[in-house]
Order: structure tokens, then C-alpha cells, then sequence
């Protein structure tokens, strides 16, 4: 939801300033209107379109980069839920019900990305409490032999690497790109917008090219920041993989 305001404040800001720019040229003392005033504007508005170009691509290479990587880390997250659960079936009937808690904790996930329609790696308090209860059973089990020792060590340090994943995923869900960036490229588009409408006709074509152009750059800026934060928006990471262990731990 914050992406979308974002996304309408930015068509308002690069909108409004060409449209704005193209009412009040005509109020500007005439020295101001002159060629060369006109040839300096388009200079600096040149500048400052490398520059957003230039932060742009710099952007989407950030946003492609994250997405990519938590799009991975999931895939990984639910490989390890699948090979704690292997491990804990090969120790034997004592490890029910922490195979349960594993259960409920990912069937928990893959409901909450459901009813949200966003996918949730750390929904709340209680999916952290599965986690911990699966350690707490593993920990107060006593092996009967080495097969059951080596498959509670595997399982320990298998659950410590889940745990480990799960934190990783969380702290990546809030994106990586700076807000203070944003907000820079929007005054630079917002200048560049403004110069369209300098000594520009006014004229029914002149003003809905200057908000088609916007409407057509805010979206594009919004896209950009909802697949920096790859949990949630119409871009986000598959809970496909989280579904498939679902399956595979229900067996």
C-alpha cells in the first residue's frame, strides 16, 4: 500500500510540475523568456536526465539483485525445512511431534501468504515458537544408539540453519534501496518535468503528453520499489517452494 501513495505522489509531483510550468511561462517578464534563457534550461535539464538514468539503472540492478537473492534464500529456506524433516523421520518415532511443530509452522506460513496474499516468511510470534519447540524436543532426546546420535546432531545443526535462514529472510524483506535516493530522483525527474512545459505550446496535445509521460514513469518508479521488497505487491517472490514442502512434510 505505501508503494502505491508513493507511486500517486511521484504522478502528482512530475504531472504537476510540467503542467504547472507550461500555465505560468506565459506570466514570466519577457527577458525570461528569451532564447538563451530557453537554450540554459534545456542544458540543465539535459544534466539531470543522465544523472536520473544513470540512478535508474543503478535501481534496478539493486531491486533485480535483491529479488533474485531472496527469491534463492526461500527456495534454500524450504530445501532446509524438507531435509530437517528427512532427518528427523530417520531417528525415529520420537521425533513426531517436532516433525508436527515443523508441519504447523510452515502450514502457518503458507496460509498467512495465502489469506494476505502476500508471501510471509515471519508471519508473527507464534511461528518462532514452532521453531523453538522443535528445538527443545530435539534437545531433550536421548539416543539409543549412533544412528539416533548422528541423526540428532544433523537434525540440531540442520534446525540451527533453518532458524539462521528464516532471520536472513526477514531482515531482507525491507528492501534495500534508500528512501533519501528515491526522494533525490524524483526532484531531478521533477525539474526534468518542469522543463517540458517552458516555453512549450499550450495546446491539448502538449498537456496530455505531460500526463501520459508521468503516468508512465510513476509506475515504472513504483515497480522498481515493490521488487526491492520482494513479500509483498503485485512483484513478489513464489510461495510455490514453501507449498512444495508443505506437501513433502505431509506425506
Amino acid at each position: 500500500m505505501g508503494e502505491v501513495l508513493v507511486g500517486t505522489a511521484i504522478f502528482a509531483c512530475l504531472a504537476g510540475a510540467s503542467l504547472v510550468s507550461l500555465m505560468v511561462h506565459e506570466r514570466f517578464p519577457a527577458h525570461h523568456r528569451q532564447d538563451d534563457t530557453s537554450a540554459v534550461v534545456r542544458l540543465a535539464a539535459n544534466l539531470f536526465v543522465v544523472m536520473s538514468s544513470l540512478v535508474l539503472g543503478l535501481m534496478i540492478n539493486s531491486a533485480k539483485n535483491t529479488f533474485e537473492a531472496i527469491d534463492g534464500n526461500v527456495h534454500a529456506f524450504a530445501t532446509d525445512l524438507i531435509l530437517l524433516d528427512r532427518t528427523l523421520r530417520q531417528y525415529g518415532p520420537e521425533t513426531d511431534s517436532a516433525r508436527q511443530s515443523i508441519t504447523a509452522y510452515v502450514q502457518r506460513v503458507v496460509d498467512t501468504s495465502a489469506a494476505d496474499n502476500d508471501t510471509t516468511v515471519v508471519p508473527n510470534r507464534l511461528s518462532e515458537l514452532l521453531l523453538n519447540q522443535v528445538g527443545d524436543i530435539l534437545a531433550g532426546l536421548t539416543p539409543a544408539d549412533a544412528k539416533q546420535t548422528a541423526a540428532q546432531q544433523a537434525a540440531t545443526q540442520q534446525l540451527r540453519k533453518v532458524i539462521e535462514q528464516r532471520w536472513i529472510l526477514a531482515e531482507q524483506s525491507e528492501g534495500a534501496i534508500p528512501a533519501p535516493l528515491i526522494a533525490l530522483l524524483v526532484a531531478w525527474l521533477t525539474l526534468i518535468f518542469a522543463s517540458f512545459g517552458f516555453r512549450a505550446p499550450r495546446n491539448a496535445t502538449v498537456v496530455c503528453t505531460c500526463l501520459i509521460s508521468g503516468a508512465l514513469v510513476a509506475p515504472a518508479i513504483y515497480l522498481i520499489m515493490d521488487m526491492d521488497t520482494p513479500f509483498s505487491g503485485p512483484i513478489q517472490v513464489s510461495p510455490a517452494p514453501l507449498q512444495r514442502a508443505l506437501a513433502e512434510l505431509t506425506q
